[in-house]
């Protein structure tokens, strides 16, 4: 299934671009104006992109449900990696970070990709919030040892031994 048209991309990308000038009301109806043009077709997209919006002006509530339609209408993709993001990130200020740790747990089983990095850093903060630092603390090491210019195998070592230490004392 392809996306909406690169036009629509296009208006999209604009709007988003505009969206700290704009008043927060003003910049949502433009959004929900643009989405309706495809959420017939792209009803994923629309749902995702409307989330977007509420969520970056400070609606969670409203941003989590768009969020879980858009799974629910089969998002897929870039969009939906990205989705993931937002939404665990969403649930994690809602006071559900058990929630957005199981999402990001098991999109990160699914595939691999340049978000692998924005995933596991979203996962990190949930494992704070659910109190296991240490763990959080690994995985953001093991994370991070792939872009040091050296010392790369032993901070992965590092980061391992901790999650394993983290993992074995049920922190």
């Amino acid at each position: 299934m392809t996306g909406p048209a690169p036009e629509w991309e296009n208006r999209l990308e604009a709007l988003w671009a505009s969206s700290d000038e704009l008043p927060e009301e003003e910049f949502r109806e433009r959004m929900a104006k643009l989405t309706a043009e495809i959420a017939d077709e792209h009803p994923g997209v629309a749902h995702y992109e409307l989330g977007g919006a509420e969520d970056s002006t400070g609606r969670p509530e409203q941003a989590a449900e768009l969020y879980f339609k858009a799974i629910d209408a089969g998002l897929q993709g870039t969009r939906r990696r990205r989705l993931t993001v937002q939404l665990a990130s969403t649930l994690r200020n809602l006071g559900r970070p058990q929630e957005g740790h199981d999402l990001l747990t098991a999109e990160l089983a699914r595939a691999s990709d340049e978000l692998d990095d924005a995933l596991a850093a979203c996962l990190t903060l949930m494992l704070v919030d659910l109190g296991r630092p240490k763990e959080a603390a690994g995985l953001a090491l093991g994370t991070l040892a792939p872009h040091l210019p050296r010392y790369n195998r032993s901070m992965a070592n590092y980061a391992r031994i901790i999650t394993e230490e983290a993992r074995a004392a049920g922190a």
